[in-house]
């Protein structure tokens, strides 16, 4: 890669552990093979990461090609990411990789719409149920509503027909976090 890499935003790569050396290098060698005009950076903390989490960021003319259809290329990239790195008797770290912002905004949208839905089975007293989603998304729902009011969250099914159920929680209290993300 060229010099202007850590020179762009990212945060600063000399403070990396091993396992998020591999990642980087990893990713980085992934986007040359596939030939696309990106770079890919580590994601400064915004305060919304969790403890344990490492954060990519891909950016440039092909990062959309990188994100595929519904995010699915991107999903593919970061499983692949976390298979690679994860090494026996080493703790493992939650990857996430995003491209142009695509994941960051698809789980606010998530985020929003698990509102919604929440004030409506909240107000009508009827289960919603998702459509089938990955685990990441499970979880967006699960946190969204992990304290709203009058609802609790469960996922069921299994494999990548698992979802998620919003449900009317009569004592009105909110959900115990703990509680609500079995994915």
């Amino acid at each position: 890669m060229s010099e202007e890499t850590s020179e762009l935003k990212g945060a600063d790569e000399s403070t990396l552990d091993e396992q998020s050396k591999r990642a980087l290098g990893f990713l980085r060698n992934l986007v040359e093979k596939m030939q696309m005009t990106a770079e890919v950076l580590v994601a400064p903390d915004d305060g919304e990461s969790e403890e344990g989490e490492i954060r990519f960021e891909i950016e440039g003319p092909d990062a959309g090609r990188i994100i595929g259809k519904r995010g699915a290329v991107l999903e593919a990239i970061q499983y692949l990411t976390t298979r690679v790195i994860h090494r026996p008797g080493e703790a493992r770290k939650h990857v996430s990789v995003d491209a142009e912002g695509y994941r960051a905004r698809h789980e606010d949208q998530l985020a929003e719409m698990a509102r919604r839905l929440g004030e409506r089975v909240a107000k009508e007293g009827k289960i919603i149920t998702f459509d089938p989603m990955t685990a990441r998304d499970r979880r967006v729902v699960h946190k969204a509503l992990q304290d709203f009011p009058g609802v609790r969250t469960e996922s069921s099914g299994e494999g990548s027909d698992r979802r998620v159920q919003i449900i009317p929680d009569k004592s009105g209290a909110p959900t115990p976090s703990g509680d609500t993300q079995p994915s």
